[in-house]
């Protein structure tokens, strides 16, 4: 018996329809949905315990988005040929669906809850991470999980000066900005994405554009809701409460913990010292036998000392490190710090530090790209490093998190803007931040030392980009809010709002966004992105005494490139049979060469360290494309003697007939004693038959044509 499915449908503003359907599939997670748009399918699961577990104070929420081959048709690469650990991209639409429905579920809400979303089935005109979010949401709007719900997704992206709403990939290539945003029917939750230089109202009337499709989203859940008979979520009880303690901790300890953070100590190690301190006497006050919760005490001090801190700066506009509101910390910077390196810059704001490296290299370092929906190859990628040492913890190092991962994304989102035209440049370009000090937004610091390493290295960029954190603090109850620049971690951790922009002079181009809150006035979004824009432009000028402008050439050790173009017939003369001539090339010279087959043509890039290995690859090059051209004077290389002539390679690869009669202006009767094979004489191409191609060559054209004499009787 075929299962009874429910199904609701959103058409999109050109008419396209997104699909939502549920009963059929996964029926023994607590909520599954199946979201259709053209040929795409994404299965969405969610799954959440009963209980909590003991001493959790937090969501223990995890997301996972993958992508199978099969939903496109392939057979993923490498030795085990089956779908593995989440790719790079994965990991990135997983941390997008996360950030959006991480803040919808109840404070009080502690139960093991997995959300999955599988690519099922692949359409190469729809983009599937556009709709991870709204199939995640839906499951949860199908279960009985408490959630303070729906949301949605879309990408909003600007094309030909018109915005559009989950474009297709052909049309996202011409794109002047494209954002992922996720909100409910109030407010916008978590924006994510990368523009040309925008300015903020550009960037605003794009979110706003995105949230009434949102809205639209949102409503149609709600009816799916309704029509499973969800509309009651089971009941929970995840945290313990004492009453008494916590009237009694915020009594004793509230105005000491507002003491300290009033102090507006810069250093963060002096602050948390401080704190911890009149956590442990409160303990040690209690005494060992007491009649409280003893697992209270950490969260209750948490939340009583974020009070604190918010409250600092809600009513006196006074920061934890006695900054203004919009003030930058101190900043200092230097390029060349690692002389072996092809690129390098310290960047250093406040207590946080990136030590940045850039590195060129050729067309065969470039990164392959092996997923069910993207394939193809990236020569330019960013990678960011966290080690614990950088927030002075013990913590072993396991490779780059998801975390890691997403930093890396937004600073590579940032600077590949600015990067020269591929034709402008041979180079894959490797950027790599290690971050030594941390203490607030070390990857707009990655940012910041990405541009300076570029230009470092001598890659033309056409402007630097810098990048700040920006932070809220409001009460929803008052209206009072205060905007925050370069936000500290603690700033980040106790405050409703983590904006990320990035930028050139010019305009925006990447940002991050996340909400903490409830509802966001699109007025006080404008006014910190131009609190931001300031800020920005802060840091430009700060990096600008370090390094204005990419500097005019590459560092000496750093390979050095020259481009050509062939015609394509001409690419298997270069190459050689088995890729004997190219081997022999690179060999004998040292240089390396890359060659492809590009827009009908050949393109050629030579790389070397050294200038005379690489004029020496060029002229062999040069010599094996050239055409023979009739009237010219070449030196050649005697191949083969015949009785009627000479065979004489006077070019690489092409061989012309030296006839007997055209040796010497006097008549000779052979060949004998005339000519040695592998001796060098200088020849001229007197003509080309038309017919079979063949070269006709001449020596004694070059030769002084001797006087006549006259015969006496």
């Amino acid at each position: 018996m075929l299962p009874n499915v429910i199904s609701k449908s959103i058409t999109l503003e050109d008419g396209r329809e997104i699909i939502i359907e549920t009963g059929a599939l996964a029926k023994q997670a607590d909520g599954s949905v199946v979201v259709k748009m053209g040929k795409a399918m994404l299965l969405a699961t969610v799954v959440s315990k009963k209980e909590a577990l003991e001493g959790v104070d937090f969501l223990p929420l995890s997301v996972d988005y993958q992508e199978k081959f099969a939903a496109s048709g392939k057979i993923p690469g490498g030795f085990l040929k089956r779908e593995g650990r989440l790719s790079d991209y994965e990991i990135l639409i997983s941390r997008i669906v996360d950030r959006a429905i991480r803040p919808i579920f109840p404070d009080d809400y502690h139960a093991d809850t997995q959300v999955a979303i599988t690519l099922m089935s692949a359409d190469s005109e729809v983009l599937p991470d556009c709709l991870a979010g709204l199939a995640a949401s839906a499951a949860l709007a199908v279960s009985d999980i408490p959630f303070n719900g729906p949301i949605s997704e879309v990408r909003v992206a600007k094309v030909d000066g018109k915005l559009l709403i989950n474009p297709t990939p052909s049309q996202l290539e011409q794109a002047s900005l494209e954002f992922i945003v996720a909100g409910s029917e109030e407010y916008i939750l978590m924006v994510e994405g990368e523009a040309n230089e925008i300015s903020e109202d550009e960037m605003v009337e794009a979110l706003q554009f995105a949230h009434t499709e949102i809205i639209k989203h949102c409503k149609v859940q709600k009816e799916l809701t309704v029509a499973v008979g969800k509309e009651i979520k089971r009941e929970y009880s995840h945290e313990k409460s004492d009453a008494a303690l916590y009237e009694k901790m915020h009594a004793e300890l509230y105005d000491k913990c507002y003491e300290i953070v009033g102090r507006q100590l810069a250093n963060k190690s002096e602050r948390s010292e401080l704190i911890k301190a009149v956590k442990e006497a409160f303990v040690e006050s209690l005494g060992e036998e007491h009649e409280f919760e003893a697992s209270l005490i950490g969260p209750y001090f948490s939340k009583i000392h974020k009070e604190a801190a918010r409250n600092l700066t809600l009513n006196e506009k006074k920061r934890l490190d006695g900054r203004q509101l919009n003030e930058i910390r101190p900043i200092w910077s230097v390029v060349d710090y690692l002389p072996s390196a092809h690129g390098s810059a310290v960047f250093t704001r406040g207590e946080t530090q990136s030590v940045t490296t850039c590195t060129l290299g050729t067309k065969m370092d470039e990164q392959m790209i092996d997923g069910a929906m993207i394939s193809g190859y990236n020569k330019f990628f960013l990678h960011y490093n966290f080690p614990g040492f950088s927030t002075g913890e013990v913590k072993p190092n396991r490779g780059p998190g998801r975390r890691e991962v997403g930093h890396g994304n937004l600073a590579m989102r940032a600077l590949k803007k600015v990067l020269p035209a591929e034709d402008e440049n041979p180079y894959t370009i490797r950027i790599v931040s290690d971050i030594l000090e941390s203490n607030g937004s070390s990857s707009m610091a990655t940012v910041c030392a990405g541009s300076l390493a570029l230009m470092d290295a001598g890659i033309q960029i056409k402007a630097p980009v810098t990048g700040i954190a920006m932070g809220m603090i409001s009460d929803s109850n008052t209206g009072n809010y205060s905007i925050l620049s370069d936000i500290l971690g603690d700033e980040d951790h106790l405050g409703d709002m983590d904006f990320k922009v990035t930028g050139t002079e010019n305009g925006i181009t990447a940002c991050q966004m996340d909400l903490k809150v409830e509802g966001l006035d699109y007025n006080v979004l404008k006014e910190a992105l131009y609190q931001a824009k300031d800020g920005r432009l802060h840091i430009l000028e700060e990096i600008k005494k370090t390094l204005a402008a990419p500097k005019p050439d590459l560092k000496p050790h750093t390979p050095r490139s020259y481009m050509m173009t062939i015609p394509k017939e001409l690419i298997g003369a270069v190459i050689g049979p088995g890729g004997k001539v190219i081997q022999e090339i690179q060999k004998d010279t040292g240089a390396t060469i890359v060659i492809e087959e590009k827009d009908n043509v050949g393109k050629i890039n030579i790389f070397s360290n050294n200038q005379d290995s690489m004029d020496a690859a060029v002229s062999r090059i040069k010599a094996i494309v050239a055409q023979p051209e009739i009237g010219e004077t070449y030196t050649g290389k005697v191949k083969n003697i015949m009785p009627f002539g000479a065979f004489v390679e006077f070019m690489p690869g092409k061989d012309g007939l030296l006839h007997i009669s055209e040796i010497k202006w006097e008549r000779l009767e052979n060949m004998e004693g005339v000519l040695e094979p592998g001796e060098e004489i200088v020849v001229k191409l007197i003509d080309v038959d038309k017919k079979t191609g063949k070269f006709k060559l001449s020596r004694k054209v070059l030769l002084p044509k001797p006087e006549k004499t006259d015969k006496k009787d």
